[in-house]
Parts: C-alpha cells; structure tokens; sequence
C-alpha cells in the first residue's frame, strides 16, 4: 500500500521548504510529504493525487496567498478528500480570520508561524490530527476498484462515469499483479474452478462489499455504486430532464420553492460543463473552479432541498396526457408531472476524419477526459477546437503533457474564445498553437498511433497516443420527434414567434423577451444550452433554469 500523503501549501519558497523539511524528519517514515509553492499548483496535485486514489491525511495551508487564500485552497481540497485534517497557517495578525475560517471549512486547527521548536509548538498538533484520522471510519479510500485494459474504450467509460459522479474508485491495469488476482478470483467465482474473466468481459468492477461485475452496462454500475436510478413515485410537479448546469439550476430552485422534483440524467450531473478542468469566468469563484467541483456542489445543494436525482436513465419520448407530461424510459417505464423543463445540453460534434471513430476511448477522446490527464504526463498531445472547451482543455493538460498541440482550424482564436484564456495561451511555452490546420486522418493498432494534419503546408503525419477534441455542438432533441417544435439544427423553439423562427433572416436580432422559455406545448418548457439563441454560457443557462422554474409556478397557478 502507498504511504497517506500530509500536503503543504505556501507561496513562501523558504517558509515551504522549512515547514516541509519538519513535516519530513517526524512523518517521513510514514507519511509521503508533497510541497506546493502555489495555491494552484496545490489543487492540481490535490486533483491528480485523487484520480491516483491516493489517500490524503492532513492538508496545511498558508492563509495569505496571492491566487487563492488558505480557506479557499481548503474548501475546495474537502470536496475532494472531506477526511483530510484541515490546518490554517497564519500570521499573529490572520487569528480573527482563522477563528472565523472554522464555521465555514469545518477547520481541524490554526497555528501561529513561525513555531519554534517543532517539539513543542508544531509536532504535538498535528500527532493530535494524525491519530484522530487514523482512527477515523475512512471506508471511501477503499471503495471499489476497476480491472481493465489500459486501450478499453469500455475501461475507460467505466472510469469517466464514475469519476464524472464523483465516486471513488481504484483503476487496476489487467496485468497488474493485484489486477490479475482480482481476475483469477473473479473467474473461478463466476464461471467455475481454474476460469479466467476473458478481455470481451472486462472492465471487471469489485465493491467495497466484494460484488464482482464483469464489463456492466450503465445502469447496472449506477444502481451498483449506490446511484439512484429508479424515481420514489410517478407523478410529480416538475420533471427536469438533463443534469448540466440549466438542468441543475432548475432542479435547485424548483425543489427549494416546494415543488416535486426529479432530475433526470443519462450520464452524469453538471453536462458538458462538468467535464471542463477549469471555469474562470463564472460568478462567485475568482480562481476558478473545475467543472466538476461546480457540479457536484449544485448536485449537493438541489438533494438538500428534496430534489430527486435518476442517474442512468434515458428518456425517449415525451407525450402530453390531458393535464399530464408523461416522460418515457429506454428500458419501457415512465414518470409524469404538471410540468417538464427541457434541459438536455448539447455534446460535442464528431470528428469525420478517417479512422477516428475506431479509436474513440482508446485515444481519441471527446471533452476533456480529466481521467486521462496524468496517463499524459511528459508526453505530446493534439486538442481540436478553438473555443472556450478547447482552451480551458490546452491549459489543464499543459501541466502533464511535454507539449500541447492546439489544432484550429479558423486563422485564429478571436472570434471564439474569451481574452482571457488567449492571455494565458500566449503565455505557456508547451502549448503550440496550429491555425489553418485540420485533422484529416488517425491511424493504429489496439490505439491511436498517428495522425495526418492538414495544414498550410500540406498534409503531414505525425506520431499522436492523445487526441481531445471539443468542437461544435448538437442538441439531444430528436427523441422530441413532433411534439415540441425544434430549428433546423434540432435546437427547441421558445417564445411566441414560434413558427415565424423557420423563415426568420439569418441577421434577425436575438429575441429580447428575457422570459419566453415556453416551448410550443404548454407546461414544457426549455432551459440553457438546448435552447434556440441561447447564449452558451454556464451563467446563462443556471439563470434560465431559474426563470424556468418561476415560469412553472406561474403556469400551475393558472391551471
């Protein structure tokens, strides 16, 4: 077993190395000590060290630093490791702060620098704290572990749910010496003495209780891991279907204003926003947070109000039943409400390119595949896209990859991206940017190998393990068949020019009506990215599933 990790965070090189050197000479035996020099720097290696399934004992954090202060480093570091023993280091002037940073980080202790000796002011403290998470019930470092191969399109869907839903697991390769017992264990179990689980059967799931599945579909690794999956009754008030962020922003204020509701998502909360490794621009949050941290907050907040939550389940029809929306499954059932609010998002166009679509999972990744990011560490990648996606994507796996390479296939990045992702683009020397230039073809055996780009020189290959791509966007909508009205591109009508839309001039002005997210059938209506004219953005589509919800109210106080 890996030593636990103690973390340290100061912006003072010197002040860093010191309160790591005396972390060193008392734990060193039994704890591995990682020192960060920047708030950042500390989140990434937070990060990494959670998708490693690395167990965190206690994080130390400097209370004064330039791009996150030490109770925010602290409230973002729980969300990923909630039993780590949290410790403020301050200044004597930071106390009143410390004192105060106790309610709102559930902070274990603070503690006055310098501490001279370590004996008696430093090592006491945190052999206290060490103990006490010793002690502690910490089953989620042990929670369930995946057995696959490293090129398994399969493996890594497992891996990317389950890491989207923020569950903890341990990834094991096939040949691994534990992989390969959990392998023969799992054969004799499942298939009789001297069996072995074949490649076709893999991934291999084990839970914590030891329940073993052998390459599960969706739904049943859902409801295995404790995800719920069925709805508690049949009817309800509000039906949001899409778990991004217009879908959980609905499913927050509507059960926070007492109205039934169920959230319904086929793979996982927060959408393609929860994928992104880093959102800088949104309301609230000055140093950025992941998407998936702003997921996973809104998923806490709209189950603290009531709200259901169905993972796992995919809807195929919506059907209108007198007063009723009646909502459809996949697998046969259904659920119905007063109202639906459409918020289904949008997923990333298809690459064309020859070859590509055999290497999807095994190489060629759509979004950000933060599961993928340390398999990239020292080695050159390619991202497609030119948007906000592909440049929050470039920064991120700049801190694992040799080099990043940026294909965009426009003569620059302007016209698509905010400034202040282009800003920091210019500024990180491993990320290249390549205007003019497409993808054209992928080639490899159990993976991709190679790419040929085209250019203004030409085509040329060009040895490639890694491809993400995040490019344009398609509404999930054609389940909607005819019942609700959709533009050429399948995104849903709202408003009342409903039918004039089709026939509208290509420069008619956006709709100015702030509240016209009624679709064409009464009691549904549209929220964020799905939405025709949306403004794509993460704001804009909390702030429609808002609106939509005080539209929910004023449509059942009518009927």
């Amino acid at each position: 077993m890996d030593k636990p990790v103690i973390v340290t965070v100061d912006d003072d090189p010197g002040v860093s190395r010191a309160v790591a050197r005396d972390l060193r000479r008392r734990y060193g035996q039994s704890y591995r000590i990682v020192r960060a020099d920047t708030a950042n720097q500390g989140m990434d290696s937070v990060r990494e060290m959670r998708l490693r399934g690395d167990d965190v004992a206690a994080i130390l954090a400097d209370y004064r630093m330039p791009q996150m202060n030490g109770v925010e480093f602290l409230e973002q570091a729980m969300d990923l490791y909630p039993h780590a023993r949290r410790v403020l280091l301050t200044a004597y002037a930071d106390t009143e702060a410390a004192i105060q940073a106790i309610n709102v980080v559930d902070l274990d202790h603070y503690m006055l620098k310098p501490w001279d000796p370590p004996e008696e002011k430093f090592y006491p403290v945190l052999d206290s704290l060490l103990d006490a998470w010793q002690r502690a019930d910490r089953r989620e470092s042990d929670e369930l572990r995946v057995v696959g191969a490293r090129w398994s399109a399969r493996s890594y869907e497992v891996r990317d749910f389950l890491s989207r839903n923020q569950v903890p697991y341990r990834w094991l390769l096939a040949d691994s010496p534990e992989g390969a017992q959990l392998l023969a264990a799992a054969g004799e179990e499942l298939e009789g003495e001297d069996c072995e689980v074949s490649p076709a059967r893999l991934p291999l799931v084990v839970t914590s209780e030891g329940v073993k599945l052998t390459a599960p579909d969706t739904s049943t690794l859902a409801a295995a891991v404790g995800l719920s999956t069925a709805p508690a009754t049949d009817f309800y008030d509000l039906i949001v279907i899409g778990g991004g962020p217009g879908g959980l922003g609905a499913a927050v204020y509507g059960a926070s204003e007492g109205l039934r509701t169920v959230m319904v998502e086929q793979h996982a909360s927060g959408g393609q926003a929860g994928q992104s490794s880093r959102i800088e621009n949104y309301l609230g949050f000055p140093d950025g947070v992941s998407g998936a941290q702003l997921a996973d907050r809104a998923r806490r907040q709209a189950l603290k109000f009531g709200a259901e939550l169905l993972t796992a389940r995919t809807v195929t029809s919506l059907e209108v039943k007198g007063q009723a929306r009646v909502v459809g499954f996949a697998d046969g059932g259904s659920i119905a409400a007063h109202t639906v609010i459409l918020a289904t998002g949008v997923s990333y166009r298809r690459l064309t390119a020859p070859g590509l679509d055999d290497f999807v999972g095994r190489g060629v990744y759509y979004g950000a595949a933060v599961t993928e990011a340390p398999e990239c560490r020292d080695r050159e990648v390619y991202i497609v896209g030119a948007a906000n996606s592909a440049g929050q994507g470039a920064v991120y796996l700049s801190g694992y990859a040799s080099r990043v390479h940026l294909i965009v296939r426009s003569d620059g990045l302007e016209k698509s991206m905010s400034h202040y992702l282009i800003e920091q683009i210019s500024q990180i020397p491993n990320i290249e940017v390549h205007t003019g230039t497409e993808v054209v073809g992928a080639e490899g055996d159990d993976h991709l190998e190679r790419l040929t780009l085209k250019g203004p020189e030409g085509e040329r290959p060009v040895d490639a393990e890694w491809l993400f791509v995040f490019i344009g966007a398609e509404p999930f909508t054609d389940w909607l068949g005819d019942t609700v009205e959709r533009d050429r591109k399948g995104f849903v009508l709202t408003g009342p020019d409903l039918t004039a839309a089709e026939s509208r001039p290509r420069n008619w002005p956006l709709r100015r009506e702030p509240y016209h997210l009624e679709t064409n059938v009464p009691g549904v209506f549209a929220a964020g990215d799905v939405r025709a004219d949306s403004i794509k953005r993460v704001a804009s589509a909390v702030g429609e599933g808002a609106m939509a919800v005080a539209l929910v109210h004023r449509y059942l106080e009518k009927t």
